[in-house]
């Protein structure tokens, strides 16, 4: 299908899978504007992006640092352009932090998504797809997750990611002219291929891979593996490991999907590989693809995560026609290349 010149509104554009997916739009002809409040990102990232597309598809991308809690920072960009649709990747994301901090993670995801609802309604632009998380199914009951099982989440985090999933659907259901669709991600990691563009979490990684990186590059002297008397195959918990940039064409496959389909309606769809890999499994990945050894401490279980998590991908691959095409060799070279290029990530060495 040909893109006509869409324009979109990416939120938390220039944060980790906003950055991949703004380049993959900005690749399918799309028009992009990206809204960030830079809280836990960088401008170097969009600054590649535009590197990364050149100069000509760089004139289709347009940046307003903003805070979706401050509805005159959304109402300010909504004044200036007509949008066809919104990709909605702001928010925070650490479980840890969000368990010692729920009210932030409230304040942030919970009201920033309560604003961006409100002044897309003012401004008729209707059709939204939703960055949510695999979070959503908790300790799922049924591996792998399929997108009509129990969600109960665990953690703030999670429940933030619910309680948005939850007010789309009754948003929908009261207004049906609205088309949004849910993507639940598992274990986004990798890097472009180009190694210009990759995750930099600021202070200490809360997720695996960012947090191998640094130990490979120096920055961190030993990878905390968090549980280590699973019940699995070598006592490491069990994730679904997506490339970032599978992710970013399954927003691509979303979005077309939403023009496309005036019955959407509010419909979820897991984004991940279908296949599980522990942590331990992932670390030797990592030190293979970089001929680096990472010294590992055993931890005890963090509270809040699950044993086994991963994804069924069947109906994203019926409905949107979306597979994911790496595994996780190139996950590992990918954010090898990223980490050796970086080390310190968008900042260069303090």
């Amino acid at each position: 299908m040909v893109c006509l010149g869409q324009t979109i509104l990416v939120t938390g554009g220039a944060g980790f899978i906003g950055s991949h997916t703004v380049v993959q739009l900005l690749k399918q002809g799309f028009n992009v504007s990206i809204i960030d409040n830079f809280n836990n990102s960088s401008m170097e990232a969009v600054n590649r992006v535009r590197d990364l597309v050149g100069p000509q598809l760089s004139q289709n991308l347009e940046i307003h640092q903003g805070d979706l809690r401050d509805k005159e920072d959304l109402d300010g960009v909504f004044s200036e352009k007509k949008f066809d649709a919104v990709i909605h990747f702001a928010g925070l994301k650490a479980v840890g932090e969000s368990v010692a901090q729920p009210r932030k993670y409230f304040d942030n995801n919970i009201v920033g998504t309560i604003n961006l609802f409100e002044v897309m309604a003012k401004y008729n632009c209707k059709k939204m797809v939703f960055s949510s998380s695999a979070t959503v199914y908790g300790q799922p009951t049924e591996i792998p997750c399929v997108e009509d099982s129990k969600l109960q989440a665990m953690n703030p985090y999670g429940r933030t990611k619910l309680f948005s999933e939850e007010m789309a659907r009754d948003i929908q259901k009261a207004e049906p002219e609205w088309r949004i669709i849910l993507l639940r991600y598992f274990n986004p990691v990798g890097a472009h291929e180009s190694g210009r563009i990759g995750e930099d979490p600021r202070g200490i990684p809360n997720n695996l891979m960012p947090y191998i990186q640094q130990v490979a590059v120096g920055r961190l002297p030993v990878l905390n593996v968090y549980g280590y008397d699973y019940p699995t195959k070598d006592g490491s918990a069990i994730r679904d490991y997506i490339h970032v940039m599978d992710l970013a064409d399954g927003h691509i496959a979303a979005l077309r999907k939403l023009f496309a389909t005036e019955s959407i309606g509010c419909t979820a769809y897991n984004l991940g590989t279908g296949c599980g890999t522990s942590v331990l499994e992932m670390v030797a990945a990592f030190e293979k693809a970089s001929g680096k050894k990472i010294p590992v401490k055993m931890c005890p279980r963090r509270p809040g995560d699950a044993t086994v998590v991963y994804a069924s991908t069947e109906k994203a691959q019926k409905e949107l026609g979306w597979k994911a095409k790496y595994g996780i060799e190139e996950i590992c070279r990918d954010q090898w290349k990223w980490a050796s290029n970086n080390p310190w990530g968008y900042q260069g060495k303090p």
